[in-house]
């Protein structure tokens, strides 16, 4: 039986499962903090997406530079976050946040001073390290929190990740629109601080860590591959996707993802647990976060340009500022906190298939609704906030999985693989959007045709098909019976 001690230095209460849980008070202080860390990286992932044109001016760089301002943020997060919640499971989950947030808020200051694109990218590629702070804030849930409380909070964090990014669009908007560029990164300064004071006063360090060590060559060979995959990808519009570059990146990538399997086969203590790749559930839960990011990423472009759009000679857009085509966005976003909340209950209710499935199909619903029509700003408004309620299902349901499926010590890492599956998915889909936007595009003058942002909500229900068909595969028939079986066990294990 494992125990943990609180920050006060007093023990927690030990779980027979060897998981600490903490008393209710505690608990919730832990949920705060981690709310608040969470929110902070959310927020600062899409902030600056109004304000590139911005930046792009005052930095004088090219289109080309500034794309980088978001692309170096993803290849960073994407090759720190697994290696970084392998770490907190081998050392400690409460060690690596609070290094994590330290990090977060260096990198912040060297955005908000930076002088030029050059400084900026590279602070950006520090500030990439928070997403790990969303792996190793399900890893303390689980440790940390009441089971009865476990799946409300699960989803809350998860609902958080996605209305954080909401939030960041209207909230980049507010500030591009008002006040110089540098305070976008004041502001991610000040949450880092913030958050970094919660958890040093309010989160717990658990005494359950894994054995072994970190595993340096998988940490490189993912990391390598991972670079070459999103780099290919970020780079094709530009580069040609049947250049060499381009080329040469995928198979580059492929290769060392091989070697990284060959490496990881079999391996004490490995990154990658190769036989978690092979577990179906596992993998489909994998595949069914790349689709979710992919199809986000059609909406996050596709809906403030054709809010911020003057209406041409086809009348599409409907000329708003920056900070009402976020706007627009809002009740979606808001829709994703309470729909991740609910994810405990209905599985409870409906049997653990049904969140991942129903989100998807709800998702489904809101894009097909986009596509027919998306002349008027309510159905903006109404019709993205069914999407955002199936947002909220997914984004709360994957964790919940990942939480079924690997043991307490495998948490953080296979939360942060899930977490490269979705970003992965997110530089897929944003770059298909611009492939399409700009395929679409005929002159300058003539704007963004009505055509392009149709397709755009199309393949964003395509996206939610596959995720729909995939989910029933995500929950091993034995749990799926269990949970029919014993609705008591359910309200504690939902």
């Amino acid at each position: 039986m494992t125990t943990s001690t609180r920050p006060n230095g007093e023990p927690a209460a030990p779980q027979a499962d060897g998981a600490p849980r903490d008393s209710g008070a505690d608990a919730t202080r832990t949920l705060i903090a981690l709310v608040t860390a969470v929110f902070a990286y959310a927020l600062m992932q899409t902030v600056v997406v109004p304000a590139l044109r911005l930046l792009e001016r005052e930095l004088d760089t090219t289109p080309a530079w500034s794309t980088w301002i978001l692309s170096a943020f993803l290849l960073s997060s994407a090759v720190l976050t697994p290696l970084l919640g392998r770490v907190g499971d081998l050392y400690g989950k409460r060690r690596v946040l609070i290094a994590v947030l330290g990090v977060y808020g260096v990198g912040m200051i060297g955005a908000a001073v930076a002088q030029n694109i050059g400084q900026l990218i590279a602070a950006r590629v520090v500030q990439g390290a928070a997403l790990s702070v969303v792996p190793l804030s399900m890893a303390i849930l689980r440790e940390a929190m009441p089971r009865r409380r476990l799946p409300f909070a699960m989803g809350l964090v998860s609902g958080i990740v996605g209305a954080g990014a909401g939030a960041g669009l209207v909230i980049g908007g507010l500030l591009a629109d008002h006040l110089p560029w540098r305070y976008l990164f004041v502001l991610g300064a000040l949450l880092a601080a913030i958050s970094l004071l919660m958890a040093l006063r309010w989160v717990p360090e658990s005494r359950h860590t894994a054995a072994g060590r970190l595993d340096l060559p998988g940490a490189a060979l993912l990391g390598f591959s991972l670079v070459a995959i999103l780099l290919a990808l970020t780079q094709g519009p530009s580069w040609g996707w049947t250049s060499a570059r381009v080329l040469g990146l995928f198979a580059l990538g492929a290769l060392l993802f091989a070697a990284l399997l060959a490496v990881e086969r079999g391996r004490s203590g490995a990154l990658i647990d190769v036989g978690e790749l092979r577990d179906r559930p596992m993998l489909v839960t994998h595949a069914a976060a790349a689709f979710f990011g992919a199809g986000s990423y059609f909406f996050y472009l596709a809906m403030p340009l054709f809010a911020q759009q003057v209406p041409g000679p086809g009348g599409v857009g409907f000329a708003t500022s920056v900070t009402v085509a976020g706007l627009l966005m809002l009740p979606g976003m808001l829709a994703i906190i309470p729909a991740s909340m609910a994810v405990g209950r209905i599985a409870t209710a409906l049997g653990p298939r049904w969140p991942l499935a129903g989100g998807f199909l709800l998702l489904t619903v809101g894009s097909v609704l986009l596509a027919l029509s998306h002349a008027d700003e309510w159905e903006h408004l109404v019709f993205y906030a069914i999407v955002g309620a199936g947002s909220g299902l997914v984004m709360g349901t994957l964790p919940k999985l990942i939480a079924d499926l690997v043991p307490l010590d495998r948490t953080g890492t296979a939360n942060g693989i899930n977490n490269i599956a979705r970003t992965v998915g997110s530089v897929v889909g944003s770059q298909l959007a611009a492939a399409v936007i700009a395929s679409s595009i005929s002159s300058r003058a003539a704007g963004v045709p009505d055509s392009a942002f149709t397709t755009l909500f199309w393949l964003g229900a395509a996206a939610a098909v596959l995720g729909a068909a995939l989910s029933p595969l995500a929950v091993r028939h034995a749990a799926a019976a269990a949970s029919s079986a014993r609705p008591a066990e359910r309200e504690l294990h939902p």
